[in-house]
């Protein structure tokens, strides 16, 4: 009973136990640690107790984890889509199906992610995803959206649109940003394009997160980037710049700048496809789970079969084909994106990359929410959102929870 002993306490306690629940017998992931035979206590959307099982704290209805591991919910910064969707459809469904899905794969929290396109069909999806924000989510939180483009080099535009990468200039990006004022998080671009400087400077001054991509840099020019305000490298060892020889002397590029300057995170498309092994290794031994962060980078494809598919929009989307658990061009000569989800992510840091599994966990979770500057997300504490999974040894997700709400269970 409340203090006051009164009638009003009372009903107050009652509904607050209605908000309740109790995750027990499990190995609690924080993920700083694990703590065996944990209990993880959630109240009205937030997390109110982690740590030993402790009969006083119980509240709610006990769940019995039957002896799995009880993590954060897994975050996405980095996702093109999913459910044969995709964000840049131009329809709410494009939103929701997508965020549905990686729900069931273990992820509570995305950004949505726009490829490269026309600046009239970006500022089409803007304005759908800001009426997609007010609504409550089927699937995981949608807190803001990831540009990635258009301004890229045409040297390393990968699977992005060759006829609409270039330059930033001033009147584009502003009008872009003033549309997306409080919806755009992040943004990708290559630093070293013509006002590639100013543009850093620019999202900095907005507060959006600016990262290194689809780009020809040296180090040199990485590290005026991070003086300039870029604080992140999107998909590391993919279309990007590595070693190169001018005049007989060799430069660092934008794959090996993350291994010189130590201020700088890196996103890494874990899928088993996109890096090999033991790169994999390589990364997680020398950038560590503080600094790398894995991403699904995921088109349409994700939680769907082989066959063709589109990477981008329908309307002006290219072509590509899912084989071998990826996306790959028409021609097979390169990749198109991921099909991954997220607990295959962390699935293979563990099995391919020999990581701890709170380190894994924590590549997916804290470091993204670090990166992002997510406020009580990616962590298992008193006070923390009650984003949490359930899942076994081969991150086989049973059970989705968002704001202490189930919204998956495959129980």
């Amino acid at each position: 009973m409340f203090p006051g002993n009164s009638e009003k306490s009372d009903q107050e306690r009652l509904k607050a136990m209605k908000n309740a629940a109790t995750l027990t017998g499990g190995c609690v992931v924080t993920p700083m640690r694990i703590l065996q035979n944990g209990m993880v206590v959630t109240e009205n959307g937030k997390i109110t107790y982690v740590g030993a099982y402790d009969k006083k704290e119980v509240r709610g209805e006990t769940i019995d984890a039957c002896g799995r591991f009880i993590a954060p919910g897994f975050i996405d910064i980095h996702t093109h889509g999913g459910g044969g969707h995709d964000f840049t459809d131009g329809c709410e469904d494009a939103f929701f199906v997508p965020a549905e899905i990686h729900a069931r794969h273990g992820t509570t929290t995305l950004l949505p992610t726009a490829a490269t396109c026309p600046d009239e069909e970006l500022l089409e999806i803007i304005e759908i995803f800001r009426k997609v924000y007010s609504k409550p989510s089927p699937g995981a939180n949608m807190p803001g959206l990831h540009l990635e483009g258009p301004f890229f080099s045409e040297d390393f535009k990968g699977a992005q649109r060759g006829d609409l990468v270039g330059p930033p200039i001033p009147e584009r990006y502003i009008r872009i940003a003033d549309a997306g004022r409080g919806l755009i998080m992040r943004w990708s671009a290559a630093p070293e394009l013509d006002g590639g400087m100013e543009f850093g400077r620019f999202l900095r001054s907005r507060g959006i997160v600016a990262s290194i991509a689809h780009s020809s840099a040296t180090d040199a020019c990485v590290a005026e980037a991070i003086e300039n305000g870029y604080s992140l490298i999107t998909h590391l060892y993919c279309a990007m710049s590595g070693i190169v020889r001018k005049n007989a002397f060799r430069y660092p590029g934008v794959t090996e700048s993350p291994f010189i300057f130590d201020c700088i995170s890196a996103e890494i498309i874990a899928d088993g496809c996109h890096v090999p092994a033991n790169l994999l290794r390589l990364c997680f031994r020398e950038l560590g789970p503080s600094r790398l962060c894995l991403v699904t980078d995921s088109m349409r494809g994700a939680g769907e079969g082989d066959g063709e598919s589109v990477i981008g929009s329908r309307k002006n989307g290219l072509r590509c084909i899912i084989e071998d658990g990826v996306a790959k061009l028409p021609d097979r000569s390169a990749f198109a994106g991921s099909v991954a989800t997220a607990d295959r992510l962390v699935s293979n840091m563990i099995k391919l990359a020999g990581a701890p599994i709170e380190d894994a966990v924590r590549m997916m979770t804290m470091t993204p929410a670090k990166i992002m500057a997510l406020k009580n997300k990616g962590i298992l504490c008193p006070g923390a959102d009650a984003d949490i999974i359930v899942f076994d040894s081969d991150i086989n997700i049973s059970r989705t929870y968002i704001g202490g709400t189930c919204i998956y269970s495959a129980d």
